[in-house]
């Protein structure tokens, strides 16, 4: 645990000033694409979730995070995501239209970035071994949000690395005590049952196996059952505190 929260520290102090440059590219790049989606608009946000990611795998993990243990793993599954968003870019598969069937949420997780380092102050933790809104897990939490907000047609592929490593979120709730990786969990979990049933209403006049109906049901019983995780997780984290 100590030295998980050592690479954070060293992260933090280290690269601050990009962090601010990238929050801010990030900001200006999502209010575009909700004022003024054009091909351009869509490309560069793309680009830039290309750079994000690879981001976290270099700069986070390579660089300030290699003493952590299987660092190299946790840098190469960010470099496959950067991957993923270039050929994305290259293939145009997710298409960056809204439905506004879910902005609500959206914004709601545009949020939770912010709110980890504001969790960590009230947790008594101080700058820099505190989490930051370009980390891993604030990564993870906006780009569920864009594709939630966008979601018209997106690449699922990514959505299931996603909900993923939300999973992995719940063993360093545990191992580095850091409750903050709750907000993850309790976010993906709804999400992921939205991306679902708008991919299934969309295809359920569609043939397939097993029948889309059973894989509804399938959904609900696995989102139930990452919700009783949660549950489980937050009730040892509050029993913890007292």
């Amino acid at each position: 645990m100590e030295i998980f929260w050592q690479t954070i520290a060293r992260y933090n102090a280290a690269t601050w000033p990009m962090q601010i440059a990238i929050t801010a590219v990030c900001i200006a790049l999502t209010v575009l694409l909700y004022r003024k989606p054009s091909r351009g608009v869509r490309l560069a946000m793309k680009l830039f979730m290309v750079f994000l990611n690879a981001w976290i795998a270099v700069a986070y993990y390579m660089v300030y995070g290699d003493e952590r243990s299987h660092y190299d793993v946790l840098a190469l599954f960010w470099g496959v995501m950067a991957a993923v968003w270039l050929y994305d870019a290259v293939t145009g598969h997710t298409a960056f239209e809204r439905t506004y069937r879910n902005d609500r949420f959206a914004w709601l997780l545009y949020a939770m970035p912010f709110v980890y380092p504001l969790l960590s102050l009230a947790r008594g933790m101080s700058f820099p071994a505190m989490t930051s809104p370009v980390m891993p897990c604030s990564v993870a939490i906006f780009t569920i949000g864009l594709l939630l907000s966008f979601s018209r047609r997106v690449n699922l592929f990514i959505i299931l690395f996603l909900c993923h490593w939300a999973l992995i979120g719940f063993s360093k709730v545990y191992f580095f005590r850091i409750p903050e990786d709750l907000l993850l969990g309790a976010t993906t979990v709804p999400a992921l049952y939205l991306f679902f049933k708008e991919y299934i209403g969309i295809n359920m006049r569609r043939r397939s196996k097993p029948d889309l109906r059973v894989i509804n049901m399938l959904l609900m019983v696995m989102c139930a059952a990452v919700g009783v995780m949660l549950c489980v997780s937050l009730w040892t984290e509050i029993a913890r505190m007292r």
